[in-house]
């Protein structure tokens, strides 16, 4: 029996050594599984956290999207508007040159009938001046032809039967050519006052 005891003894020192060794394995295990657990869990919440974060960032897109469509569209509209609006003005310069035009060859037509009737103008002027000018001659030759003609009635006034009688003697007939010189005088001074044209 006693050779059993040290075997009985090892045998309970294996077992409890064994089974220590097996609870050290088994603590061991268990701090493994809580290891385990506790970065599956650190791992399921980063996960989570992740998950979220890409969520938001999904948002944040969408709603981005939204805006850059709606800025998109915005950018669109006021194209168009300004497509318009350069078309409006364009077309309003457009209306304003033909207007120009007209307006210009409207003044041109004025201008040149304006010329040309200065020009008549300036030659009616010319002949008017003319006309005075032949008029105040023709006034000055009337006076003096209305003073012939008072001399002309004047001598006839003056004449008497003694100088008819004289006038018609026929020997010398010096009175007949002094009457006949006093004609040619005044018919002279009739021809002088005689307007040419």
């Amino acid at each position: 029996m006693r050779s059993s005891l040290p075997f009985a003894v090892l045998a309970a020192a294996t077992l409890m050594t064994s089974a220590a060794s097996a609870q050290s394995e088994t603590d061991r295990l268990r701090e493994a599984l809580r290891s385990a657990t506790a970065q599956t869990r650190a791992l399921e919440d980063q996960r989570t956290a992740l998950q979220a974060k890409i969520a938001d960032a999904d948002r944040e897109k969408v709603a981005m999207k939204a805006e850059i469509d709606a800025a998109k569209a915005q950018v669109k509209k006021t194209e168009k508007e300004h497509r318009e609006a350069v078309d409006e003005f364009n077309h309003r310069l457009e209306e304003r040159d033909q207007t120009l035009e007209k307006w210009k060859s409207a003044y041109e037509e004025a201008a040149t009938v304006a010329r040309s009737k200065d020009a008549e103008r300036a030659k009616f002027e010319s002949e008017a001046a003319t006309y005075k000018a032949s008029t105040k001659s023709c006034v000055a030759k009337n006076t003096l032809l209305v003073k012939a003609g008072k001399e002309l009635v004047q001598r006839y006034k003056e004449v008497t039967i003694g100088d008819t009688v004289v006038a018609r003697e026929p020997v010398l007939e010096l009175r007949r050519v002094e009457l006949q010189n006093q004609l040619q005088d005044t018919y002279d001074k009739f021809l002088d006052q005689k307007v040419t044209q």
